[in-house]
């Protein structure tokens, strides 16, 4: 299992990016997938998550800025990231998710694979 981020970098305050997660090492289109983020100093927290169907699940807390999406053909996954404010300042994550969840998943817990994140920087 090969999850690779990329997209991210230093945008200002009310920008927007693309994150995208290359997957290889095992069959894309059935897997769901999810995002994760690390703060400065802060645990991980979960975004979002896909079902290899498509169906889409979101933190209520970040619901609205955020929208994940997945092309089962180029075996990727997306994070659109809109109005992007400082604290939106993390690593963010692609990780597989141990279990098909309809909800929240713990970071801490609930994932068995992840790859190595893509830094975004929010600032003037």
């Amino acid at each position: 299992v090969q999850l690779v981020e990329s997209g991210g970098g230093s945008v200002q305050p009310g920008g927007s990016l693309r994150l995208s997660c290359a997957a290889s090492g095992f069959p894309f289109g059935t897997y769901d997938l999810s995002w994760v983020r690390q703060a400065p100093g802060k645990g991980p927290e979960w975004i979002s998550t896909i079902h290899g169907g498509g169906d889409t699940y979101y933190s209520n807390t970040l619901k609205g800025r955020f929208i994940i999406s997945r092309d089962n053909a180029k075996n990727e996954l997306y994070l659109q990231i809109i109005s992007l404010k400082p604290e939106d300042t993390a690593v963010y994550f692609c990780a597989i998710p141990r279990f098909r969840a309809y909800g929240a998943l713990s970071p801490w817990d609930d994932f068995s694979s992840w790859g190595q994140g893509t830094q975004v920087t929010v600032q003037p």
